[in-house]
């Protein structure tokens, strides 16, 4: 199935305009970052989250009344499912299991004719949670340095180059726009969690099986049209593999789309981050890890040239 038949797009030709793009988003990502910095939940901060469900639906008002009275009013609480089930997370430290005791104690005591259970409830120490921290940023850099070795068996180190620096982009893109909407839209869970780390490691897949696909057609391409120019045969290689983009990267979409709108609270940090990351994906496939491999064949043309 085909979307777009014989397409004949200059991708190429815009490239410098989409590098200004993209460092433009990243650069205000970062500022953010700096300025604003971005939530972490309790994996890597540290503290307790219980899980409570209901024989009905609760107003969070008056939780958040029942844990004033013993010092949580902080605390974050957010109902999900049908408003039965309430998450509460606080960073708050204790010894044991003090903090979730007192947090059992203040809504029994606020609801005594409620009956309510306890569906899960945790507890990480801080030093966990800056452990935790380290090995998600290893994690995300240990799969990116794979990639670039893999790619660069594969192809030539220029692609394997050209697809690091995208996956590069889609990471940073990604985390950017989550700082930069974090407290802006209050119906959105974008703080830094493990569902999120999950969601990065999950988009460096997506993201280098769309480059890899693209990468496999130039590299037939080269060897059937050797009077195009590299230029000319990867702009027809992005054409070729179009309607494949599409289609599979759309799919990708609709389903997270879904996900964020109707998954739940849980879910939907990693929702919100895989739809960014995908969209930024698809685009990078195409203006960055493409557009690298064109600029560094132009410039090493260019030198050979000056050296004659």
């Amino acid at each position: 199935m085909q979307f777009f038949k014989k397409t004949n797009f200059d991708f190429l030709r815009p490239r410098k305009f989409m590098y200004a793009l993209s460092a433009a988003v990243i650069v205000a990502g970062m500022l953010s970052l700096v300025v604003k910095g971005i939530d972490f939940g309790i994996d890597f901060l540290g503290g307790t989250e219980l899980v409570i469900e209901f024989d009905g639906k609760p107003e969070i008002g008056e939780i958040r009344d029942a844990l004033a009275t013993v010092g949580l009013a902080q605390s974050e609480i957010k109902a999900y499912g049908l408003g039965e089930t309430v998450l509460i997370r606080t960073v708050e430290q204790a010894e044991g299991t003090v903090i979730g005791d007192q947090i059992k104690s203040a809504i029994g005591s606020r609801f005594p004719d409620r009956t309510f259970s306890v569906l899960s409830e945790h507890k990480i120490g801080p030093k966990i949670g800056e452990e935790l921290r380290k090995d998600a940023v290893w994690a995300v850099v240990a799969s990116l340095i794979v990639i670039l070795l893999y790619i660069g068996f594969r192809f030539k180190f220029i692609y394997g180059f050209g697809a690091v620096v995208a996956l590069f982009h889609d990471v940073l893109v990604a985390l950017s726009v989550l700082s930069l909407v974090d407290g802006v839209f209050p119906w959105l869970n974008v703080e830094i969690t493990q569902e999120v780390v999950a969601a990065f490691l999950t988009l460096v897949g997506i993201s280098v099986n769309d480059t890899v696909v693209v990468f496999d057609r130039i590299r037939e391409n080269v060897k059937i049209y050797r009077t195009m120019t590299l230029a000319e045969v990867i702009n027809r290689s992005l054409n070729d593999t179009l309607s494949r983009t599409i289609i599979t990267q759309g799919t990708v979409l609709l389903v997270l789309v879904v996900l964020l709108l109707a998954g739940g609270e849980v879910t939907r940090g990693f929702a919100f981050t895989l739809t960014i990351g995908t969209i930024a994906g698809t685009y990078s496939s195409i203006y960055i890890a493409s557009a690298i491999v064109v600029d560094w064949n132009l410039r090493k043309a260019k030198a050979a040239v000056r050296t004659k």
